[in-house]
């Protein structure tokens, strides 16, 4: 048997078709961007600690995708029989269909947006706190960007598996394509012609709207933005624009001055391993203190802890005078983000996004946090670029750049609040030995210009020469706090705690 060809190329210009398609682009991109925007709500509660979220999202999920999409679309088109007053939306077959649709596209979507949000790494969440950014802030500038370019490979093919899907709403009768040659071959009996015409539509449909989300995915695509480096006369011209640099907000300092940061019998514990057992540390304003010590001692855990990145198990935090933090007490109060502010963190990895480019990382949070206009902003900004020798790379992204220069940028971003006091968690150790001096050399300027300092290292020279004391910490215990000068010189009566540390750190003993 023949297929009637002429028969086959005449559907392409009947007009019921083009009707046909018009019901399916609409069905199957409203049923997209509805279980898109529903199935990211279901994604974020299924990841809540809180249980009155999750539970609830997981039984939907496991439902809706347990239930077969022909059932559902025949259950919600009947419904009204049950629950008269919905006839006015599900007596509709487009409504109908549109809700069974979104129904179980949002199970679905919601898995997609889950992976895409579990694949965003924790620093970036830390890092967006460490700015002192809310929750609310933090998703929608600095993880939704990053999940959803990275969940959006799927959600192209389920945008494909929607379309496809449209032509289950026949048994509803909708018109939608299949519906529209079921209807025209049983009046002809031309099967094969017609159903050949159906599925000609359908590809004709995915591939022009494929083509439009896989150009989005491109244009989303950083490894395909590759801005260059200034050039010296560029550089030369927008140096000369800006503004002068604002000094750093040093704290005031000599008798009778608070402390700038007081760690009151700090503890802290994960499960029954016992990190830190009772430190007590004072920070005199404009002092740097470099904390060393073998792994697992709890020295990142206690910085950490300043910067309420851990919750305090018991003890307190003052900061300047002023109660900060306290065991048990809630991170996300007022007070804490306030105090928050008032201390930058620079990242052993970093922690920069990679979604924002050198220059709008370091704007975020001010313009977040409304510290001036956005020209100040940007000015401040260029500055202190320049301050780390990385002006030239202002409109680079992060990927662009060496450890030691995305490091660089780090404290500059840190830098961009005008902390009154830096954290620094071994900002060296993911670096490598090339890469070391041009961080070091940003931290020993910041020191010298009367900067608030912690320091976790395991660059002991360098310690020695930029810190006003040591700290070393073991088990969980403060050791022994002492200044360089102690050290490099133990003299004849040196306890065993400072023999201790000059091993550790390799000098004479």
């Amino acid at each position: 048997m023949e297929l009637d060809w002429t028969y086959f190329f005449s559907l392409f210009s009947m007009g019921a078709f083009y009707r046909a398609s018009v019901t399916v682009i609409a069905l199957g991109s409203l049923a997209w961007l509805l279980g898109l925007v529903l199935g990211f709500g279901l994604g974020q509660a299924d990841g809540s600690r809180l249980p009155w979220l999750r539970w609830p999202a997981r039984a939907y999920i496991w439902f809706f995708r347990s239930v077969p999409l022909l059932v559902l679309l025949v259950f919600v088109y009947n419904l009204p029989q049950i629950f008269p007053a919905t006839g006015v939306v599900l007596g509709i077959p487009f409504l109908a269909g549109l809700v069974g649709m979104v129904m179980t596209e949002a199970a679905y979507m919601a898995e997609i947006h889950r992976g895409g949000l579990l694949s965003v790494a924790r620093g970036q969440r830390e890092a967006g706190h460490a700015l002192g950014l809310g929750w609310f802030a933090t998703q929608t500038r600095i993880v939704l960007p990053q999940a959803f370019r990275i969940a959006l490979p799927s959600l192209i093919n389920e945008f494909v598996t929607i379309i496809k899907l449209t032509s289950l709403v026949s048994v509803i009768s909708l018109p939608e394509l299949l519906l529209t040659g079921q209807r025209l071959y049983t009046q002809n009996f031309l099967i094969l012609e017609t159903l050949l015409a159906v599925a000609v539509y359908y590809v004709a449909i995915v591939t022009v709207f494929g083509a439009l989300l896989d150009a989005l995915e491109r244009k989303l695509d950083l490894n395909r933005r590759k801005p260059g480096t200034l050039d010296e006369t560029a550089l030369t011209s927008l140096r000369a624009g800006l503004p002068p640099a604002p000094a750093l907000a040093v704290p005031e300092q000599g008798a009778g001055a608070p402390p700038a940061l007081q760690l009151q019998g700090i503890h802290k514990a994960y499960g029954s391993h016992r990190v830190l057992q009772g430190v007590n540390l004072d920070v005199a304003a404009g002092e740097v203190i470099s904390i060393i010590g073998p792994s697992g001692s709890g020295k990142t855990s206690l910085i950490r802890t300043v910067n309420a990145l851990e919750r305090l198990d018991q003890g307190e935090i003052v900061l300047f005078g002023e109660s900060y933090l306290k065991g048990a007490a809630p991170l996300d109060s007022a007070q804490v983000r306030q105090g928050i502010r008032r201390i930058g963190m620079v990242f052993q990895g970093f922690n920069l996004f990679p979604h924002l480019t050198v220059l709008q990382n370091i704007v975020l949070a001010p313009g977040l946090h409304g510290q001036g206009s956005a020209a100040e902003q940007n000015a401040t900004a260029l500055r202190l670029l320049d301050k780390v020798g990385l002006l030239a790379h202002a409109h680079k992204y992060p990927h662009q750049l060496s450890g030691g220069q995305q490091q660089r940028v780090a404290i500059a971003r840190a830098l961009a609040l005008r902390p009154d006091v830096m954290l620094f968690d071994e900002p060296t150790s993911a670096l490598d030995p090339e890469l070391v001096g041009e961080v070091l050399k940003v931290i020993r300027d910041l020191a010298a210009e009367g900067m608030t300092m912690l320091i976790v290292t395991h660059e002991m020279e360098f310690a020695l020469q930029i810190s006003h004391r040591i700290v070393f910490m073991e088990n969980g215990l403060l050791q022994l706090d002492v200044t360089p000068a102690r050290l490099l010189q133990p003299g004849p009566d040196a306890g065993e705690a400072v023999l201790r540390v000059r091993r550790f750190m390799g000098l004479q003993a």
